[in-house]
């Protein structure tokens, strides 16, 4: 593929027609009148010797082609619109942009609002958006990073990606402040026999992958997608939930829970934020990842 050969403004048309399914309403959306959205039509389908777009009755559904495309037009497109919005240079006191972050609720709570206070305090034009990670995370990496400005994770998930150390945490366990059969301390017996509550993500941590390596199979009760739900779940109940422990010192007093101590030597972890190298050199993500950075710092420190 002649990449020098291709009219990346098809890109553009490409995803108008494939997400409204008409030519009309495609061309509307980019502003190219209907015959010459109809003419980019000609040449997509030319390239690609697929109608993309195929009449059924009074409108047009997707090919076989076309229903793989949808995804992969909207990523490149982003990560497009992204290469040519780089800047040599960027003054965050006058800025006005939105950045992009993939993070747990663990991340946006510990990390994430402390990064939303420095950067309403510094810039006030910049927007943070943060949203879920998806399980794909682990399978498909470089599209999901090409199509957002970052990932907050623990090291031990993803590799391969530039990423800056923020800060470090450990895990802890929780259960409930009146629970009538843990003391002071845990043991592997009360981990084997207790019924726990668990952050159900596939890829998780190397926390979670340890309990395994000691022999210790969890009695799962309840499963949820979300860190801070756990609390909730064990408060007033014989769950035991594993936490981190800035999440868990941040939430027990409301949560009506404890904190106790492993009953063995459990890996720490090491939180970092993760980009795809197209931004490596522009301006706005090095001031992101430098705010980030000097935050991650602070919070190593306190």
């Amino acid at each position: 593929m002649n990449l020098a050969r291709l009219d990346l403004n098809l890109v553009v048309a490409l995803r108008a027609l494939l997400e409204e399914r008409n030519v009309t309403r495609a061309g509307q959306r980019v502003g190219l009148s209907q015959p010459a959205m109809s003419a980019a039509l000609a040449r997509l389908r030319r390239h690609f010797d697929d109608d993309l777009l195929a009449r059924v009755g009074a409108h047009y559904e997707l090919t076989a082609l076309g229903q793989v495309l949808l995804d992969r037009t909207s990523t490149a497109y982003d990560l497009l619109e992204r290469l040519f919005a780089s800047q040599a240079h960027f003054d965050p006191a006058r800025e006005s942009r939105e950045f992009r972050l993939l993070a747990s609720d663990y991340a946006v709570a510990v990390f994430g609002t402390e990064l939303a206070r420095v950067v309403h305090e510094e810039a006030p034009g910049i927007r943070l958006r943060f949203s879920q990670t998806p399980p794909t995370v682990v399978d498909d990496t470089a599209t999901l990073l090409s199509a957002t400005d970052g990932l907050l994770m623990p090291h031990g998930v993803i590799s391969d990606f530039p990423a800056t150390d923020l800060y470090g945490d450990s895990w802890v366990f929780i259960v409930s402040e009146d629970h009538p059969g843990v003391g002071d301390r845990l043991t592997r017996a009360d981990l084997a026999r207790l019924p726990w509550v668990t952050y159900q993500r596939t890829y998780d941590s190397p926390a979670v992958r340890q309990l395994g390596m000691l022999g210790i199979e969890p009695h799962v009760e309840v499963s949820v997608d979300s860190f801070q739900l756990l609390p909730l779940l064990v408060a007033g109940t014989r769950r035991v939930a594993l936490v981190q422990a800035r999440l868990a010192r941040l939430l027990a007093p409301l949560a009506g829970v404890r904190v106790v101590t492993p009953p063995y030597e459990a890996v720490p972890l090491r939180e970092a934020l993760w980009w795809h190298p197209v931004h490596t050199h522009d301006a706005a993500h090095i001031w992101l990842r430098d705010t980030a950075a000097r935050i991650g710092r602070h919070m190593t420190e306190s």
